[in-house]
């Protein structure tokens, strides 16, 4: 039997082992001098095409669907397996280093916005779209977007860590995060069943926030673990996955700054919409 692990009186940090063990440290800051590139567009975007990345790109596209010029972005690579987050650039930017961040140079003084969520509400502000006005929709759309924010991490960092990437399997950590994730899709499946998107009647950046995550689990595009936690029980959030994936600006923008999967399904940076069409493929690493 393993000893049990008995908490010390202050915690200390030893070297960290696991898949991302080169990236996790217990403080903050830039660790290196390395600037950004800016490109010609008004939206720089500095990101990775993991779910979070994919919220802001497929709003992005969505945007621009619609006909907003002033959409335009560059989406630039940020190889976090390489530690790009902690370049003193990109800290300025976003001093949690994560991705994504966005600098907004569409007026005299550029606006750095950090924070997925932030993003979507500060573009979804700025152009008039994917956020209701009137307050019962507009409350609606904002608490399925805030019950992203918290939620996730129970997904991402909880379950996907411990099920797909921790060094060693542990049975409570595993069976704990499991049992809450499938009361997550549970509460997305109840809603989902009285509603066709998520804040009501209209599609909003609540669906952008919450596809990428459980709209991929559900697909069983995360963690390989469909079959594990029965996704297909969830008939409604099957439904909404499909109903969202099928936008011709969510298959655009869930595959910009992505590094793994179908090489087909990777375009690792967007300067132009034409990039869609000719997108080649070099030899990059792919990233967790």
């Amino acid at each position: 039997m393993t000893e049990e692990y008995v908490p010390p009186a202050v915690w200390v940090n030893k070297p960290a082992t696991g898949r991302f063990a080169n990236i996790n440290r217990p403080i903050a800051g830039a660790t290196h001098e390395k600037e950004l590139p800016v490109g010609k567009h008004p939206m720089q975007l500095y990101s990775l095409g993991t779910p979070n990345g994919q919220k802001v790109t497929v709003m992005l596209e969505e945007l621009l669907a619609l006909g907003h010029s002033g959409a335009e972005y560059d989406a630039w690579l940020i190889k976090i397996g390489q530690g790009d987050q902690f370049g003193s650039r990109f800290v300025a930017i976003n001093p949690n280093s994560k991705i994504p961040a966005l600098l907004d140079r569409s007026g005299p003084t550029p606006i750095r916005v950090f924070e997925s969520g932030a993003i979507l509400m500060h573009l979804a502000e700025k152009f008039g779209e994917f956020l209701p006005k009137a307050p019962a929709p507009r409350a609606e759309c904002l608490s399925w977007l805030f019950w992203q924010m918290g939620s996730a991490p129970y997904l991402g960092g909880g379950f996907g860590h411990f099920y797909a990437y921790a060094p060693i399997k542990i049975e409570y950590a595993i069976d704990r995060f499991a049992m809450e994730t499938k009361r997550q899709l549970d509460v997305l499946d109840r809603r989902l069943a009285e509603s066709e998107f998520l804040g009501g009647a209209d599609y909003t950046i609540a669906d952008m926030a919450v596809w990428p995550w459980y709209g991929g689990l559900a697909k069983g595009l995360l963690y390989g673990a469909g079959e594990f936690l029965a996704v297909h029980e969830y008939k409604n959030v099957q439904r909404w996955a499909d109903q969202i994936g099928a936008r011709p600006a969510v298959k655009r923008g869930r595959i910009v700054n992505r590094l793994q999967g179908d090489p087909a399904a990777q375009l690792h940076e967007r300067h132009d919409a034409s990039d869609f069409d000719l997108r080649t493929q070099d030899k990059l690493e792919p990233q967790g």
